[in-house]
């Protein structure tokens, strides 16, 4: 068997002619407010030696997934998908069955829901959204945690009622690596890493640092605390493309993370950089 390929397991694609993306407001935002493709993609990852990606959701609306996933389907490096579904809705399990049924459904990997954007910090314990992620769970599939600092204890506590669900936190949970503010973040951090169904995706830092001038020293004690809470074995790279382009290209965005990992062994670092990806989703890769 050969060895797992480098995998960006975290970028996004959008197309404005087919909708607007309400979320890119504001003139800091103005980068961002245009097309980005896989054909913009690939020759950047495939200059920096990526084999496999993880394509995420965007939007809350649920033509967006069955698109992704037709767009997974015609494209051998795009090897899962993380799309979204009403977690509330009664039909979930029914909704997640057809998603699997349709043009690239195999390459549904996991699902996600903006709870950053939820005024309720404990959205992820209502007893709604937990019969979702059983769903969710029952179906075999990850969940991805969009989520800011007072939502950990919410995440932790439903990663502790859901064991049977691999829960995957995005961008390290959003601390405010500007301000280098680490606590409460890296207690609550620690608390959810807690829980071994739990995985961290190395990712977002970048954006969460001043887009201007940060440094890999600016990132360095919040990726520390994160791979010395989740263990290397449960943390993963991604790169958050395009949204990462606001502050480094997308070379410049994986030389930071190799930097970050520098300290780990090269079985450590060849998880990091696709390993846990696969066990994590359950990839298919190469």
């Amino acid at each position: 068997m050969g060895a797992t390929p480098l995998v960006d397991a975290h970028h996004h694609v959008w197309d404005l002619a087919v909708r607007d993306q309400e979320w890119i407001t504001g003139p800091e935002l103005t980068p961002l407010r245009r097309t980005f493709t896989l054909a913009d993609l690939r020759p950047p990852a495939e200059h920096a030696g990526v084999g496999a990606t993880v394509m995420v959701q965007t939007v809350t609306v649920p033509e967006e997934t069955p698109e992704m996933l037709e767009q997974a389907a015609a494209d051998p490096l795009v090897v899962g998908v993380v799309g979204w579904t009403d977690l509330t809705a009664p039909d979930v399990a029914d909704t997640l069955a057809r998603l699997r049924e349709l043009p690239g459904g195999d390459r549904l990997v996991g699902i996600r829901h903006q709870v950053q954007s939820e005024p309720d910090p404990r959205w992820l314990v209502r007893a709604d959204v937990l019969r979702g992620l059983s769903a969710v769970a029952d179906a075999g599939l990850a969940y991805d945690l969009v989520i800011l600092p007072n939502q950990l204890s919410a995440a932790t506590a439903a990663a502790r009622r859901l064991a049977g669900l691999r829960f995957v936190l995005d961008h390290i949970g959003k601390p405010d690596i500007a301000a280098g503010v680490l606590e409460p973040w890296a207690t609550e951090l620690r608390a959810l890493a807690a829980e071994p169904n739990t995985f961290c995706k190395l990712s977002g830092l970048v954006t969460e640092a001043d887009w201007h001038a940060w440094s890999v020293d600016d990132l360095r004690p919040f990726a520390e605390t994160v791979l010395d809470a989740f263990g290397p074995d449960r943390v993963m790279y991604g790169s958050d493309w395009p949204v990462c382009t606001l502050a480094a290209d997308y070379a410049g965005v994986l030389d930071a993370a190799r930097a970050l990992t520098a300290g780990l062994s090269g079985d450590e670092r060849r998880g990091v950089f696709g390993g846990t990806a696969v066990n994590a989703y359950r990839l298919n890769v190469p």
